[in-house]
């Protein structure tokens, strides 16, 4: 196991306010670093967030709002950041496109892989999708349609700088393959599905060489090629290198150095599945012409639909996150995205949804057990926890699957989330105990306990309701950390201190 965990996230693109899809990764991210700062110690974990802020979309945008690049930049990036602090993501960095540190490296990789080569001057004619920024070759496309939006596509002529991606496609698709002498290579695309997909499109189409810049006649509101003063740097080749830039730099071998890039650290990439050719094709051929290693896994999650239909400010049915938080909370919002949806899967987002997993999952079996075992405290021993070791004492039977469970539920956590980053699983092994423990006090029936004067059966009865819920609340802290908080609070000492219900229902209406 690697002694150091680094995870990122896209950097989010500027031309608009932060939404849903934004807030998921984020979620996802922060949870897998919460939940590694428990296992490695909190300095040997890096997460990082940011913005990409170049662009023809951020020249368009700006100019729209009447005003220069780098203030409309920076009124949208204060967004993202808000949001990220209302969502208490714990991100460590926060990088900017616009930043030096960034241009930097960016600039310094390009001198770097042309001058092996693989950069090459030529004139492009073909078929331009604005919103995309991507130039489409006529063999992918149909009716003048981009593949990938469905807009219109503009016929462009000029003259720009190309990145050799085909002379690499034979060695992406043996490092994907090679599973034989590396079996964690089958984690390198996940899920599978992702894997299968990007497999497939590149054993069936012949890589197209990829064009990294525009004239500054056209576009001025980039990094300026450092081998071309009348070029700036295309988006992905820009954009993609924030991993690294961010985490270290090329010294005067042009060997990328970095605590957070090296044999000793593994790296995620966390994305949406609209992204993943950019991140499982561009981004590991720009690795490889640099000599720099690949990152450990690259997770294409899916996308959160309304009513099947993906979501989107032009639809008129976005879903604003802060307004999402306003109304149920933060750790409710984060749970329904975190368990509704097995990650990596399409979900179906729906405020009935939030409210059914509300009243379900969380008033119904962790609110309740949690109120009802303090109640218990209280009234059975004035607050006082009975001092006693569980793992000591003998139960029944149905005691002794929920010891078992609680001796097992780190474990069942960490399988679901070391490599699969199943978030829904991990969270449904938790749930298990809590909802085995709700049976076990309609089983056991302690207020009977309690008049027949059973009191070591009731003792240790209750510490275990408690370590089930103290184990639980410790396992939740990676994905609802406010509740995790909670429940210390009221449970983490030798004396109960007893609050309202965490989680009051949500009353509906009845049809």
């Amino acid at each position: 196991m690697a002694n150091k965990f680094y995870i990122t996230t896209p950097i989010y693109y500027v031309n608009a306010s932060p939404h849903i899809g934004h807030s998921y990764t984020n979620i996802a991210a922060d949870a897998l670093a919460r939940y590694h700062r428990r296992i490695l110690g909190g300095s040997n974990v890096w997460f990082l967030t940011g913005t990409d802020e170049h662009g023809q979309k951020i020249k368009k945008a700006s100019d729209d709002a009447g005003l220069t690049e780098i203030e409309f930049v920076d009124n949208v990036v204060t967004q993202f950041q808000d949001l990220w602090k209302k969502l208490e993501i714990s991100n460590d960095d926060f990088i900017r496109t616009t930043q030096s540190r960034h241009i930097k490296t960016v600039q310094r990789a390009l001198e770097i892989v042309y001058g092996k080569g693989d950069i090459y001057e030529d004139k492009y004619e073909g078929w331009y999708c604005t919103p995309c920024e991507t130039f489409w070759p006529r063999t992918q496309i149909s009716d003048n349609m981009c593949p990938d939006c469905r807009r219109s596509l503009e016929k462009i002529s000029e003259t720009n700088y190309f990145f050799k991606l085909s002379k690499y496609q034979d060695w992406l698709i043996q490092y994907i393959k090679d599973t034989d002498n590396n079996p964690e290579r089958i984690y390198y695309i996940q899920p599978a599905s992702r894997r299968n997909e990007v497999l497939g499109f590149l054993e069936n189409n012949k890589l197209e060489d990829l064009c990294i810049s525009r004239p500054k006649e056209r576009l001025s509101w980039g990094i300026e090629l450092p081998f071309s003063a009348k070029h700036v740097t295309y988006v992905w080749f820009d954009a993609l290198v924030n991993y690294i830039s961010a985490v270290g730099e090329f010294d005067k071998q042009d060997i990328y150095r970095s605590v957070w890039w090296d044999k000793d650290t593994k790296v995620v990439h966390l994305l949406g599945k609209d992204i993943l050719r950019h991140h499982a094709v561009y981004w590991p051929i720009m690795l490889h012409a640099l000599g720099i290693r690949q990152p450990d896994t690259i997770f294409a999650h899916g996308w959160w639909m309304i009513n099947e239909d993906k979501m989107s400010k032009s639809r008129g049915n976005a879903v604003n996150p802060a307004e999402m938080v306003d109304k149920f909370g933060i750790d409710v919002y984060r749970y329904f995205l975190l368990r509704d949806v097995p990650f990596g899967l399409d979900g179906n987002f729906s405020e009935e949804s939030i409210v059914k997993r509300f009243n379900g999952d969380l008033a119904n079996d962790l609110g309740n057990l949690i109120y009802r075992t303090l109640t218990m405290v209280e009234k059975y021993y004035s607050a006082k926890i009975p001092d006693l070791d569980i793992y000591k004492t003998k139960f029944d039977v149905s005691g002794e699957n929920i010891k078992n469970k609680l001796q097992n539920l780190n474990k069942e956590v960490q399988a679901s989330l070391n490599w699969n980053d199943d978030f829904s699983l991990a969270l449904e092994k938790i749930w298990e105990v809590i909802a085995l423990t709700n049976k076990y006090v309609e089983e056991t029936k302690p207020w009977n306990l309690a008049k027949e004067s059973k009191d070591e059966q009731l003792q240790a009865f209750i510490r275990l309701l408690v370590d089930a819920i103290r184990i639980a609340g410790a396992e939740l802290a990676p994905f609802m950390p406010k509740t995790a908080e909670a429940v210390l609070l009221q449970l983490g000492g030798l004396e109960a201190k007893k609050g309202g219900p965490l989680f009051p229902r949500i009353e509906t209406e009845k049809k």
